[in-house]
């Protein structure tokens, strides 16, 4: 594909510019209208500078996509009513055996927890809990932090639905849900082990608490690169409060308690249809899991899935649905217009064919680029749009090869794009909300710097995605 006029190149790459900068910086001072309003402002630039036109523009939102991305945020809500991440919370305390023991943990739930129920999820529902583990047991919380945001990352590549660019590459790749996990959960597993293994390394000082210290309830020295008074907003820990006398209604309800005993079946009654409706949403969803295995359709099976709890429910489905993040199903349609816009600029395509010949994975040095063009352009112009914009490309140059090769292109594109989101605070959602749920954490508060981050992110992200991509191009 040749370059377009001058003018639809010029024009469609203000309108792409602007898009990029609200994007990756949605509070810029000239212009703080955040993430979605400027998805929104991209895509009306590409249509009013006539660079896409207002048919192909609506042609452009890729529906299933968004289909898949609703119904797997409704059957996330659902599981949070349900106390799925509580439960998960509680796992990685239950008979721990020491700071190392705990982060490993961490590592370990949030990887599969994002792998089921996306990265952002997991880390706006566990991001408080273990900031509170950490400062109970007076232990630094900046280790179990980046645990849980880069472990987070990095199990969401091993599924279509761990995160927004997998739902991308499983529709327009056509690759099944057991496919997509054959190919990239043996990298997943083995890119958390080395996460883990590396936060273990770095902090491992930090960590060596012994036990009778924290029930002493002594203070561990961090050091100013963990722990920072600048860096700290709340180190209070709240004690179990004394018990305190009974109130007159209290007094009153002791004197009558033969009248209680009368409620007991009611609360009996309360408790099992509180069980039965949990046990029902586990069963879907381990039923929408399953239906996604067999390879049928993703973006229907989790619609339905999120309509058949919104049923279930026997309550006004306004209170659930008002949860969903609609801002990010907006944020995705704008983005779709704009990258569509740009792609038809030509310059895509064109700087593509100057990278193809030299990163196509029938060779190890062809991986090795693309795994690297891929991890660039994932921090510069965000892991959806580098699908979005790599996707058939790179997919296309695999499949000259051979149908094997364009399946094994995809994972590779999956794998890299997502694990690329842990080389900065910037690199992906979960990182900035774990550090905007750290900072706003009541009594427990702590400020996860770009720079704290940066040091451990660049050289985790630079070995897991070496790793990475030997297993997956091996597949």
């Amino acid at each position: 594909m040749v370059l377009a006029h001058t003018s639809k190149v010029v024009l469609g790459c203000v309108a792409f510019g602007i898009f990029w900068v609200l994007a990756v910086f949605p509070s810029v001072p000239f212009m703080p209208v955040g993430r979605t309003a400027g998805s929104l402002l991209g895509a009306m630039l590409m249509v009013l500078f006539r660079v896409i036109s207002p048919e192909d523009a609506y042609a452009a939102i890729d529906l299933p996509i968004i289909g898949l991305l609703f119904g797997t945020m409704v059957v996330s809500i659902f599981l949070e009513r349900a106390d799925m991440f509580k439960y998960l919370g509680n796992l990685l305390q239950w008979k721990s055996r020491g700071p190392k023991d705990l982060l490993f943990r961490v590592c370990i739930v949030s990887a599969i927890a994002s792998a089921l129920f996306t990265n952002d999820t997991c880390c706006v529902v566990l991001t408080e809990f273990i900031l509170k583990v950490a400062r109970q047991n007076n232990l630094p919380p900046q280790p179990f932090l980046l645990a849980l945001a880069t472990s987070s990352n990095i199990g969401s590549a091993a599924t279509p639905i761990g995160n927004p660019q997998n739902l991308v590459i499983a529709v327009e790749s056509g690759i099944s849900f057991g496919q997509f996990l054959l190919g990239v959960f043996p990298a997943m597993i083995v890119g958390v082990l080395t996460n883990a293994a590396i936060l273990l390394c770095y902090f491992w000082r930090y960590l060596n608490v012994e036990p009778a210290d924290q029930e002493r309830g002594g203070v561990v020295s961090t050091g100013p690169e963990v722990v920072g008074d600048d860096e700290v907003t709340s180190s209070v820990i709240i004690e179990d409060a004394p018990p305190s006398s009974p109130t007159d209604d209290e007094a009153a309800a002791n004197q009558n308690g033969d009248k209680d005993k009368g409620e007991l079946p009611e609360v009996v009654e309360k408790r099992w249809k509180v069980l039965v409706w949990k046990t029902a949403v586990y069963l879907i969803t381990l039923g929408m899991l399953i239906a996604l295995l067999m390879g049928l359709n993703m973006s229907w099976t989790a619609i339905t899935a999120a309509l058949v709890l919104l049923a279930l429910d026997f309550t006004d489905a306004q209170a659930c649905l008002e949860k969903v993040s609609y801002s990010l199903l907006i944020f995705f349609c704008g983005m779709f217009i704009t990258v569509d816009g740009f792609n038809k600029t030509g310059i895509p395509n064109t700087m593509w064919e100057l990278v193809e010949p030299y990163s196509r994975i029938d060779s190890a040095r062809g991986v090795a680029l693309l795994g690297l063009v891929i991890l660039i352009l994932s921090n510069v112009a965000s892991n959806v749009p580098t699908v979005l914009l790599l996707g058939t490309r790179v997919a296309a140059s695999a499949a000259a090869i051979s149908p094997a090769s364009e399946r094994k292109a995809w994972l590779i594109l999956a794998y890299v794009s997502t694990v690329a989101g842990n080389l900065t605070l910037l690199g992906s959602a979960a990182n900035l909300i774990v550090c905007e749920q750290a900072r706003r954490a009541q009594f427990f508060g702590y400020n996860l710097s770009f720079w704290s981050h940066l040091r451990f992110g660049v050289p985790s992200t630079i070995v897991v995605t070496a790793i990475g991509l030997l297993i997956v191009s091996s597949y």
